[in-house]
């Protein structure tokens, strides 16, 4: 008996919403960052995944790329302040990584899931 088809496409839209990959119903977390041990709708078991530090490496690039790119405008309309950039440019930041790391992780659990990545292939049968 074989295992139904995962949609990555669905998955992940559903790991980025910080749902289950698997039934979309459940929440992904129990806390602001802490997996919970599986979905209360399906019942998938979520230990197995490896999201270890890819979210926070993808936070950071992202992040960097839209600070980066709002450098010039800012440095337009505030002129030569650095203060005031700074005064701008952190908050947003904080904001920013803090928003995208749980729905980036989400994205990337739900990829694993997707792939069958570490635990969440279909048990293997063992042979006789």
């Amino acid at each position: 008996m074989s295992e139904p088809e995962r949609d990555l496409k669905t998955a992940v839209k559903r790991g980025l919403r910080c749902r289950c990959p698997a039934c979309g119903e459940g929440k992904l977390y129990g806390g602001y960052l802490k997996v919970a041990p599986g979905c209360t709708a399906c019942g998938l078991d979520y230990s197995p995944q490896r999201a270890d530090d890819g979210p926070a490496y993808i936070v950071v690039l992202l992040v960097g790329h839209l600070v980066g790119l709002a450098l010039h405008p800012l440095y337009m309309w505030v002129g030569d302040n650095p203060m005031l950039m700074v005064a701008i440019l952190c908050p947003a930041v904080i904001v920013l990584c803090l928003g995208l790391l749980p729905v980036v992780k989400g994205g990337i659990i739900a990829f694993q899931w997707a792939k069958a990545m570490h635990g969440f292939g279909a048990p293997q049968a063992t042979a006789r």
